[in-house]
């Protein structure tokens, strides 16, 4: 007999017996038809059906008799639902039996110490945050949220509102406006390192920084407290810049001045300032505040550079604002005119002689033309800025002995010329101040010193129209008050500013206060100008008053000025009664003002304390200063590094003094101070200055601030 071919589908070598009788039962196969379908030899099987043979001693299958179907299949029926449950009970997947047989949990070499290590390591890390479920913000909103956050002061909450909000939780992607904002509110504050970090990372993501972004970069570098890290980190930034060939507008450079003004000198803006003349850019007001800015530094000679700066931007038709005559005010209060053989010469000089202008380039024209258009204020023609500065820092050529005797020489100069009969002549007053008088009067009788001689209209040197042919020279201008004559005066500047459309504002008056000679009509007049050019007074501007008067040791005279505080509707404030600290030079006075203190419910701070502390040195007081000292340990002020370096010198004995060889009752004094001061030490504790950057910081609580501090200093970016 021949062998039998059957044709079985590839699923029933998977298939267990239950699923093959399942199938076999199925309604679609009859009672006398075989389950499986046979083909002849000669042809092949069908498609998704495999073949098998079996032998004439297996030729017989189970079940193909009707008889032995009709008898199982009750039994199959019942055998088929018992194998379906067993499969529902197993619920079996790949790999989950080896749990239930295993008890082995690690498979590498260990130890408890190490799984106790790991387990601290995992509960020291930081939760992973989830990623938040809802609608997504967009980048613009969290672009107008971190700027509404920056404005009202809040760049910590800024910081991590892009930071974790945006980027880990939410997982937005940012934009070039998300990172400029951020860091024009680090830059604003002088966070340096974070400002740069931002940057930095704003440039792995591929997002092209714009000129907001260099310019907020440039002010984080002006603004940063560590004024050579943060003009490093600039001038890096700047050298980038210009090998990328990238073109700066304005504003920027004029963030890049403002580095230069604040961590620099003058000489750096003034390399800053030819880039920006050879790049096209029409000078503004705004440059020459810059320059000024930088001009305020050089306590020296700054009043003298800021005078030729002015002279420039004069030549150069550019009217100046509010902000330029406030630093014109700032550079007469702190900087001295420096030599005044060189300062005549500069100063006093034709326009005629002095040729820094050049007519621009053809390129130039069109831009000159647009801006003018727009109504700005421009210069119509281009500064030589090399020969602007062969002029500031002309002094290196002047000799030494022109020097050490300018003055004489000058006046010897003066009376030396033959002075024709209605010819004025210039002379010296005390203060320094250039004065005339008629030389027909004035030759025949000798003033007396103490007389003060007659003044006439005293030339304006911001006035560029200045044509005053007795002007020889000036003299010794030593102090605020003569800067300030040189300037017109209170009545001069004024008009001056009323020339150019500037309005003076609270500060400009505030400068005044400063530079009028103290109990002058001028001082006196200050009030009713404020008044005549409607500007509300603060403060601050009576405490300038107060603390002009309590340095000249007018207590009375400084609180005289409170009625008129009050009249105003203004209430003192700490400063106020600092200010009037420095006139307390006795016991009784400090003492009185520390105790109306109290009993207004207003505690002293560590600046009026260290205002007493001074006014005590100055006499020699040391059972005041005990008396202080009990008074802060009483109040609970810590006191902060300037009161411990006031402390120490006046604990500090005489030099070249041997205590062993006679007997001296200040010494007994001292040493009563000494042993009150030392043991003052031990129980009070000291004033902690807080980092700069602390509150804006993101960081881990458990970071090392002062470390973190000296790395961002020498870091940079």
């Amino acid at each position: 007999m021949g062998s039998l071919r059957l044709l079985v589908p590839r699923w029933c070598r998977y298939a267990s017996p239950a699923v093959l009788r399942a199938r076999c039962a199925a309604p679609g196969v009859g009672a006398g038809q075989a389950p499986l379908l046979s083909r002849p030899p000669c042809q092949g099987p069908l498609p998704g059906w495999r073949t098998c043979s079996s032998s004439q001693a297996f030729s017989k299958l189970p079940g193909s008799d009707p008889r032995e179907i009709s008898a199982g299949s009750s039994a199959g029926a019942t055998e088929e639902q018992k194998d379906d449950d067993d499969d529902d009970d197993e619920g079996v997947e790949f790999g989950t039996l080896s749990d239930k047989f295993s008890s082995r949990k690690y498979y590498h070499k260990t130890t408890a110490r190490f799984r106790n290590l790991k387990l601290q390591e995992e509960a020291e890390e930081e939760p992973e945050r989830k990623p938040r479920r809802g609608p997504k913000n967009t980048p613009y909103w969290y672009f107008l949220r971190c700027k509404a956050l920056i404005k009202e002061d809040k760049l910590a909450e800024a910081l991590e509102l892009f930071e974790v909000q945006m980027l880990k939780e939410e997982r937005v992607q940012p934009e070039e406006g998300n990172y400029t904002v951020l860091i024009g509110g680090c830059g604003r504050v002088g966070y340096v390192k974070k400002a740069f970090r931002l940057y930095n990372d704003m440039k792995k993501r591929g997002l092209i920084p714009t000129e907001a972004t260099y310019t907020a970069l440039f002010n984080a570098c002006a603004e940063s407290p560590w004024k050579d890290s943060g003009l490093q980190s600039a001038l890096k930034l700047w050298q980038q810049l210009q090998s990328k060939n990238e073109e700066l507008n304005l504003i920027t450079y004029h963030a890049l001045l403002k580095v230069c003004a604040l961590c620099s000198d003058l000489r750096m803006c003034l390399d800053v300032l030819k880039e920006i003349v050879q790049k096209g850019h029409v000078l503004t007001a705004e440059t020459f505040s810059f320059l000024l800015m930088s001009c305020i530094k050089d306590t020296e000679n700054g009043f003298r550079f800021a005078l030729q700066v002015w002279q420039q931007m004069n030549k150069l038709g550019i009217k100046a604002d509010s902000h330029t005559y406030n630093l014109m005010l700032r550079a007469a209060r702190d900087c001295g005119i420096g030599n005044p053989a060189v300062a005549s010469k500069l100063l006093l000089s034709p326009p005629e002689n002095s040729p820094q202008l050049k007519l621009p380039p053809g390129r130039q024209k069109e831009k000159v033309k647009n801006q003018r258009k727009k109504g700005s204020e421009s210069a119509a023609v281009q500064l030589d800025v090399e020969a602007m500065e062969k002029q500031l820092f002309q002094e290196s050529s002047v000799q030494p002995e022109e020097r050490i005797q300018p003055q004489n020489k000058d006046v010897a100069g003066a009376e030396a010329e033959p002075a024709a009969p209605d010819s004025p002549r210039v002379t010296h007053s005390r203060g320094g101040a250039l004065m005339r008088r008629v030389q027909s009067e004035m030759d025949q009788e000798q003033p007396h010193p103490s007389q003060k001689l007659p003044l006439c209209n005293l030339p304006n040197l911001l006035d560029s129209r200045m044509a005053d042919t007795g002007v020889v020279s000036l003299g010794t201008v030593a102090t605020p008050s003569h800067r300030l004559a040189l300037m017109g005066d209170v009545e001069g500047f004024l008009n001056k500013m009323k020339e150019d459309n500037a309005e003076p504002n609270i500060k400009t008056f505030t400068l005044l206060a400063e530079l009028v000679e103290p109990q002058s009509p001028s001082e006196s007049s200050l009030l009713a100008l404020l008044d005549d050019h409607k500007v509300k007074v603060d403060v601050t501007f009576f405490n300038t008053l107060m603390k002009k008067r309590s340095k000249l040791g007018d207590l009375e005279g400084a609180k005289s000025m409170l009625p008129a505080l009050v009249k105003r509707g203004l209430s003192p404030n700490l400063h106020t009664f600092s200010n009037l600290a420095i006139a307390c030079h006795n016991q009784q006075d400090g003492l009185q003002l520390l105790s109306d203190l109290k009993r207004s419910g207003i505690t002293p701070n560590k600046y009026i304390y260290s205002s007493l502390i001074a006014a005590a040195v100055r006499q020699l007081d040391y059972s005041y200063l005990t008396e202080i000292l009990r008074d802060m340990r009483n109040t609970q002020v810590p006191p902060n590094e300037v009161i411990i370096r006031q402390l120490e010198f006046a604990a500090r004995y005489p030099p070249k003094f041997d205590r062993y060889k006679h007997k001296n009752p200040y010494l007994e004094k001292i040493d009563g101070f000494r042993g009150y001061y030392y043991r003052w030490l031990k129980v009070m504790a000291g004033e902690e200055t807080p980092h700069p950057w602390a509150k804006y910081r993101t960081a881990k609580p458990g970071q090392d601030s002062e470390a973190e501090a000296v790395q961002e200093k020498g870091a940079g970016c």
